[in-house]
């Protein structure tokens, strides 16, 4: 997790609402499957990231779903909904919103989701 010292299974060093100013729900929904990449920014902009920030930037670098960037990153779901939605609020990355046509989900976004899945 991050903020973790390595060493293992130990508790983090904070609870993980701290990363979120005590949010527990962001400010819309974000479904697990949502695929995350980065935007461009410049180096000054990335130097004022918080390492929540940071550690995210790098990972969607290639395109992620919510889910991997909690997987990834060892932080609860409902963490990474709110760190992945504030971020898009300030242009940091961008989300992409899987297209549901009639309710149905798109078969071949939960594929590569569950390879996805299945590689962690």
């Amino acid at each position: 997790m991050i903020g973790n010292d390595g060493a293992g299974d130990e508790e983090p060093l904070f609870r993980p609402y701290a990363m979120t100013g005590g949010r527990a729900e962001p400010r819309y929904h974000l479904a697990l499957e949502t695929l995350v990449s980065s935007s461009f920014v410049t180096d000054e902009e990335l130097a004022l990231l918080t390492p929540e920030q940071d550690a995210i930037m790098r990972l969607c670098r290639s395109f992620r779903s919510v889910a991997e960037i909690s997987a990834l990153l060892r932080v609860p779901l409902g963490v990474a909904r709110v760190l992945v939605a504030d971020m898009a609020d300030e242009g940091l990355v961008r989300l992409h919103q899987p297209q549901l046509e009639k309710g149905q989900p798109d078969l071949d976004m939960l594929e590569r989701v569950l390879s996805g899945l299945r590689r962690l």
